[in-house]
């Protein structure tokens, strides 16, 4: 049952969905793949001055941040790199709730395969186009917007309320643990990751890694002088695929050995050689792998270096042994407490609107998530729009689950600081 005040937030949410849809459209404009952010947050950051909400830039630089046990390694420089939060009443004693998205996006390139530029968001039936629409740009926007709903009803937000928009999910997550660093903490995350209107209940851990296979270059006119990095790197494939299989014959904690096969490697980018008409002296591939809640990254890393080793033995052929390096994610994966008050609070909001309880979402990725839950010991779940080929071709997003989205976070807003059993256990 909704209540009058409810009722009128909502009528305030549907008044605010051309706004959310050109907050969305705007976030789309600013193609915010890693090192290319900037021009995301200045949006981000016009709209909070917009809406008349306090924004403050959070730094990935911070000191000590560098040793953080959690932090993801990187290639690139952290100056300069910075997350922006809105901060409502951060000092009253009262939980606090946070909502969390992120900015980046991954690269859209060959830009040629798709309908109209990545970078030039458009709608067509029912759908809103173009790279991060989904993933995860129209949630920011969505969460952005409840919030303003709940104001323009008239009703107050008088608890700790932290808007959290970051960068660096898509790669290390280390947008998010730099926030929780420097203190933006909370009792409960929501994050509208594009899984649809369901209870997010569980992620896998993700490991990046790196491997570089060295050959011996050589001109094309006797090739048998050389040895070719490029068809050395090819022998090494079968054997991560291997690798994806071991993982997934290993014992599974509950819920995910309900799942066929939860735990993907995916070889994302190989690269070798100078010129057409030489003999490689290099190639480089870089993958990704999933692993069971309650197994460590260094485990997984161990059984990386493993593979690549038994691999290069069966070479026997005097070969140099490949380098192996970890970058970006190592990420523990985790189970959600579907107990918590914030899970319950969630469920009844979403019930109270729809009609019948929430489903739950068992993830084989990673999100966000995992900071709070890892580095913060905050529970949350996501909760997001419905997104179709996200890291694909002409992304796209259901305009009538971003309202969902909207409506549903703005409930949960009023009633997150009216109910009796939302506590700090949460």
């Amino acid at each position: 049952m909704l209540t009058a005040t409810e009722k009128r937030i909502l009528e305030c949410c549907e008044a605010l969905m051309e706004d959310t849809l050109t907050l969305t459209h705007d976030l789309v404009k600013a193609y915010s793949v890693l090192g290319q952010e900037h021009g995301a947050l200045a949006t981000m950051e016009r709209w909070f001055e917009f809406l008349d909400l306090p924004a403050e830039r959070v730094g990935l630089d911070a000191p000590g941040f560098a040793d953080h046990p959690h932090r993801a390694p990187t290639t690139w420089p952290s100056e300069g790199r910075y997350n922006l939060v809105s901060r409502l009443n951060p000092d009253v004693d009262k939980p606090h709730l946070v909502l969390n998205g992120h900015l980046d996006v991954v690269p859209a390139e060959p830009t040629d395969m798709w309908t109209r530029p990545p970078w030039e968001p458009w709608e067509k039936d029912g759908w809103l186009y173009g790279r991060g629409a989904g993933d995860m740009k129209a949630g920011i926007a969505a969460m952005v917007m409840a919030v303003q709903a709940v104001r323009q009803a008239g009703v107050a937000i008088d608890f700790p309320l932290t808007l959290q928009t970051v960068i660096e999910e898509e790669c290390t997550g280390n947008g998010a643990l730099a926030c929780l660093h420097q203190g933006y903490c909370g009792d409960f995350v929501l994050i509208p990751e594009p899984f649809g209107a369901q209870i997010y209940s569980g992620q896998v851990g993700v490991l990046w890694f790196r491997m570089r296979v060295d050959g011996v270059p050589a001109h094309v006119l006797d090739t048998r002088a050389g040895s070719n990095a490029i068809e050395t790197l090819q022998g090494y494939l079968p054997a991560f695929k291997a690798l994806e299989e071991k993982i997934n014959a290993l014992p599974r904690p509950a819920p995910y050995e309900a799942l066929d096969h939860p735990f993907n490697l995916s070889i994302g980018k190989i690269e070798g050689g100078n010129w057409a008409s030489s003999v490689p002296a290099h190639a480089i591939v870089e993958g990704r792998v999933g692993f069971p809640p309650g197994m460590s990254p260094d485990t997984v890393m161990n059984r990386v270096r493993e593979t690549v080793a038994e691999h290069h033995r069966t070479l026997n052929d005097g070969t140099p042994a490949p380098r192996v390096e970890f970058h970006g994610f190592r990420s523990e994966g985790h189970l959600v407490d579907l107990e918590a008050p914030g899970i319950r609070l969630l469920s009844r909001c979403h019930e109270d609107l729809v009609g019948e309880p929430p489903a739950h979402y068992l993830s084989t990725c990673t999100t966000d998530l995992r900071a709070f839950h890892v580095s913060g010991g905050i529970n949350g779940t996501c909760y997001g729009p419905v997104a179709q080929r996200i890291h694909g071709v002409d992304e796209c997003v259901d305009i009538d689950s971003i309202r969902r989205v909207l409506t549903t976070y703005a409930l949960f807003i009023h009633r997150w600081a009216a109910s009796g059993d939302t506590s700090r256990s949460a």
